[in-house]
């Protein structure tokens, strides 16, 4: 797709990637931070480690056991809340330690069995080795996830506002929610190769921390954060490659540096400060 900039197969397959992951991570970070629920995206991203993890123990492809396990603790949630009568950060919560310990298990075994290096491409990826059959569908799911967000504004606009409010008048809360979590979970079982299950949650949650520095309403955030999350990501890739580093983590590392300074130079933050 951007082959006519970029020469290198390698990086351009990276780049493309990223730019893709970034795009689709950091739109569903929007509404999950909007909806005061960050767990969705740590819950969802040790699902889609711990579907990896499971396709690696029975020789299967480990991204396509990631998008089934993924998809079926996205199922649960709804109907654990009801059942249980437990909040949804509760439920999150436990069916975020039940995938976290079903990794762990798995991936300790992978290594005692000597196919640890494999393991270790799920916890920091591997841009590296990439398939075009996963950057296509990974720009398919930037776009569904642009379509979701173009047909349903009004109704998650409502939702981010507040979730009972939003039901009371009538929007179909638990069908914007459950395909929410869908897409959250084929988003994360799809980027687990690329930035691996450990960093999935930086791109979900930061490049939407980001935005509400210098943001004011939803739909500046909603271009905002995956500008900021396009850019830092393809310059990540460059560094990385450039002067040989794992691409990874110094995406994440980038993006929290970005954060970081986001907060001091936040015009919000010294508007908010005078009023007090």
């Amino acid at each position: 797709m951007l082959g006519f900039l970029i020469e290198n197969n390698v990086v351009c397959h990276a780049v493309e990637a990223m730019v893709f992951a970034s795009i689709a991570c950091s739109i569903l970070g929007v509404i999950i931070s909007r909806m005061n629920l960050s767990s969705i995206g740590f819950t969802m991203s040790h699902a889609a480690f711990a579907g990896a993890a499971i396709g690696m123990f029975l020789d299967i492809r480990a991204q396509i056991a990631a998008i089934f396990f993924s998809l079926g603790v996205a199922a649960l949630i709804g109907p654990v809340n009801d059942k249980a009568k437990m909040a949804a950060d509760a439920t999150l919560g436990v069916l975020f330690a039940m995938s976290m310990a079903v990794a762990i298990f798995l991936i300790s075994y992978l290594q005692c069995t000597g196919r640890g290096l494999t393991a270790g491409n799920l916890l920091f990826g591997n841009v590296v080795s990439l398939y075009r059959e996963e950057i296509y569908a990974l720009a398919a799911v930037s776009a569904l996830t642009i379509i979701f967000v173009l047909v349903f504004f009004k109704e998650i606009s409502a939702i981010m506002f507040n979730m009972k409010i939003a039901e009371a008048s009538g929007v179909r809360v638990k069908l914007i929610y459950y395909i929410l979590l869908f897409i959250v979970a084929i988003s994360v079982s799809l980027t687990i190769n690329i930035v691996g299950g450990l960093l999935i949650f930086v791109l979900l949650v930061t490049p939407a921390s980001i935005a509400s520095q210098f943001c004011f309403n939803v739909k500046s955030m909603f271009v905002v954060a995956p500008l900021v999350a396009l850019s830092v990501s393809a310059f990540g890739v460059w560094a990385g490659f450039k002067f040989a580093l794992p691409i990874a983590p110094l995406v994440a590392l980038l993006l929290t540096g970005v954060f970081a300074v986001s907060v001091i130079l936040s015009f919000k933050r010294r508007i908010n400060y005078r009023k007090d």
